[in-house]
């Protein structure tokens, strides 16, 4: 694929830049507010395109549905339309940053928290040592993404930010040197002193908030250096003043505020699933979808990872497994049912899609908006896993998309629990979709 060219014919398609009011991305899809919307035949050649697996129109919304190329179509349609990129809402800006911040980390994600899973199936199983060199070894490569995460987040957030990411890793790195480690000694919080000003440390290993927040201030402070400082000066004096400036000030206000919020959050996760798990999780996963398509996911995304970093583990994520699945039955009931050639084609790949890799774009885009019922199907099962899930506590350990190869990331001591709830949104959702039937002529009248 060419990325440049692709996005060069999408931007045509959508009516040129003039017809792009706003765009944001996250990790299968670019999602584009035009200010006119575009026809049945522009949307189905922005379907053609190399790279872009679906397309999706609804009135002055448009989705391109490309969970492997992404992220590059995203960056060549950026340096094309920078000025209408700064346009967008203040929402739409939020989720942006948050995607563009936490999608290129999400993989890191993935493969540790799957690694982890391994090797917590295979000391239980007495097939690793727990004690020995190769489990510890295995360990560092899993757990060096949570502990190392303000780093990964500084870095990112330096694309976002549009900052010199090797500095903004430095500052990342400064909450967890081991200076800050020895001030704080066994305590998990302490207050020392910078030039007389009273600073709580606290232990930022595996934080979120603390390293976002540090970077959005060190944006600020790099472009005043750099207005206020000669060229010639700048290799030596930007770097060393950001330091300065950044590194005690967000010790003092950053670091503790964020670590506060992420405790705030995680209460109020827990309090909610302690209150009612199974309304909470009945709920939570019944609408995980609808969520996915306005992008508002990404808003609860980091609190999720907060979790797993901080305590290790979280509640939510095997709620939007039990979605996941909630989609590929209703997929399952459409296959069964439907008697057009190419709907059932669409249900089987599109259930593939989901057990293997947790991507559900193909069946929401490609059936369950179009049939409006089996989207119906998919939130009933969805709903009826989750209350499973969350009447019994299931835990997820990493951060990932729910399917049958990121199983691992879930064995813990509620694991049946979540392969019970997994199968009951599966199949309830599959019979919810086949009995209550959907009008399939509007994909195609293809018969068998």
């Amino acid at each position: 694929m060419n990325p440049r060219q692709s996005a060069q014919e999408a931007i045509h398609l959508l009516g040129g830049k003039e017809n792009v009011a706003s765009f944001t991305y996250c990790a299968t899809r670019i999602r584009i507010t035009v200010t006119k919307p575009i026809s049945q035949e522009a949307r189905e050649e922005l379907a053609q395109i190399d790279g872009i697996d679906y397309c999706v129109s609804i009135n002055n919304q448009v989705e391109l549905i490309a969970p492997v190329h992404v992220q590059a179509l995203h960056e060549e349609m950026s340096s094309l339309l920078e000025q209408k990129k700064k346009k967008a809402t203040i929402v739409e800006r939020a989720f942006r940053t948050i995607a563009e911040i936490f999608t290129p980390i999400i993989p890191l994600f993935a493969g540790a928290g799957i690694l982890k899973g391994l090797l917590v199936l295979f000391s239980n199983m007495n097939w690793l040592d727990s004690a020995s060199g190769t489990y510890n070894i295995l360990s560092a490569g899993a757990n060096a993404v949570f502990y190392f995460l303000p780093i990964f987040l500084a870095f990112s957030s330096a694309k976002t930010f549009g900052v010199n990411p090797f500095m903004a890793a430095v500052i990342g790195a400064s909450l967890i040197d081991p200076h800050i480690f020895k001030l704080l000694g066994n305590e998990s919080s302490t207050v020392t002193d910078f030039l007389g000003i009273p600073v709580v440390l606290m232990t930022y290993s595996s934080t979120v908030i603390p390293a976002i927040l540090a970077i959005w201030f060190y944006s600020y402070v790099e472009r005043v250096l750099k207005k206020g400082i000669k060229a010639n000066l700048q290799l030596v004096f930007v770097p060393l003043l950001s330091l300065l400036i950044v590194v005690p000030f967000t010790l003092m206000t950053f670091g503790p505020l964020g670590v506060y919020i992420g405790e705030w959050l995680a209460m109020a996760i827990d309090w909610m699933m302690n209150a009612n798990g199974m309304i909470s999780g009945a709920i939570v996963a019944g609408i995980w979808s609808v969520l996915v398509v306005f992008g508002i996911q990404w808003a609860v995304n980091p609190m999720m990872i907060n979790n797993i970093s901080t305590v290790g583990f979280d509640r939510i994520v095997p709620l939007t497994a039990a979605a996941n699945f909630g989609m590929a039955g209703a997929a399952l009931g459409v296959f069964l049912r439907t008697k057009n050639k190419k709907t059932k084609s669409l249900a089987g790949s599109s259930i593939v899609s989901v057990l293997l890799a947790g991507v559900t774009e193909p069946i929401v885009y490609g059936l369950a908006i179009p049939l409006k019922r089996p989207f119906i199907g998919a939130i009933i099962g969805s709903a009826c896993g989750g209350a499973i899930m969350g009447a019994f506590k299931v835990q997820a350990i990493a951060f990932v998309f729910g399917s049958l190869t990121t199983i691992p990331a879930f064995i813990a001591s509620t694991f049946t629990y979540y392969l019970i709830g997994l199968a009951v949104s599966f199949v309830v959702a599959a019979i919810a979709t086949y009995s209550l039937g959907f009008d399939d002529s509007l994909i195609g009248d293809e018969k068998k």
